[in-house]
């Protein structure tokens, strides 16, 4: 009865953080698309502040899966080694997915001084291409996860 428990509990947790990840992804695409509405620029003055609140979201969403879900992973489905075992082969795109969201962050977020735009929409092509690339990683990952 007792393992039932821990698994149901375990089952929750995954349910919880693969939700809560979806959510933060659907947030993230919403403001990336805000974004990719305002350009070409055109002297909107809300472009900055914009920019400033998907950094901010982008950081959130990337720590969750890059933190979270491997977190989650390692202390609470440990027996998964199948899962576990994808989380390790995908860690290095990981990492490279979450390098590329920082630089983003740190490139264009509010509180930068000096704001520059010359290389927005091309960054923002680059860091679209990788989030595609890491969500469909996440997704086969959160798949696993749940089952």
């Amino acid at each position: 009865m007792e393992s039932n428990v821990c698994q149901s509990e375990k089952s929750a947790s995954a349910q919880h953080w693969v939700a809560t990840l979806l959510e933060e992804r659907s947030a993230v695409w919403s403001l990336y698309c805000k974004i990719g509405n305002m350009l070409p620029l055109n002297g909107d003055g809300n472009l900055r502040s914009v920019l400033s609140e998907f950094s901010q979201l982008l950081i959130d969403y990337i720590s969750l899966g890059h933190f979270g879900i491997y977190e989650h992973l390692l202390t609470d489905r440990p027996e998964q080694s199948s899962a576990l075992s994808y989380a390790e082969r995908i860690y290095p795109a990981f990492s490279k997915i979450t390098a590329s969201a920082v630089s983003f962050s740190d490139t264009y977020d509010e509180g930068r001084r000096k704001f520059r735009t010359d290389n927005l929409l091309q960054d923002l092509s680059v860091l679209g291409e990788h989030l595609a690339e890491r969500m469909e990683l996440e997704d086969r990952l959160c798949s696993m996860l749940l089952h």
